[in-house]
């Protein structure tokens, strides 16, 4: 099924050769299985929350929202160098102590994150 790539900062989980596994509730279980395994249960407990949600709204907006939140945790946590990265950034911002400072922190973390979107969106 998946490799995880001999490069330590490659993508851990090529899924099958493709760039990002499909936004599916179940490939994307996988995934979190395979990169934060310690994060299966908030992945099920937010999976019934947006079922439950969709069920009682009659609309699939909360499915949706919770694909694409998955899948951009996914597109940035799968790559390490990436998600190190990300998490740096949140420790500048946090502590930044001058408007530039947090400026060009937050940029960044922009960057990344829309990279995982269109990452998503491919």
């Amino acid at each position: 099924m998946t490799e995880r790539p001999s490069a330590p900062n490659g993508p851990l989980i090529p899924m099958d050769g493709d760039p990002m596994p499909a936004l599916t509730p179940a490939a994307l279980r996988a995934a979190v299985a395979q990169i934060a395994p310690a994060l299966l249960p908030s992945f099920v407990e937010h999976l019934d929350r947006a079922v439950e949600q969709a069920a009682t709204q009659s609309t699939i907006a909360p499915l949706r929202t919770f694909l694409r939140w998955w899948g951009e945790f996914v597109a940035i946590e799968r790559c390490p160098a990436r998600a190190a990265r990300l998490r740096e950034l949140e420790a500048v911002a946090e502590g930044a102590m001058d408007r530039e400072a947090l400026r060009s922190a937050l940029a960044e973390m922009r960057q990344i994150t829309d990279l995982a979107q269109r990452e998503i969106s491919a």
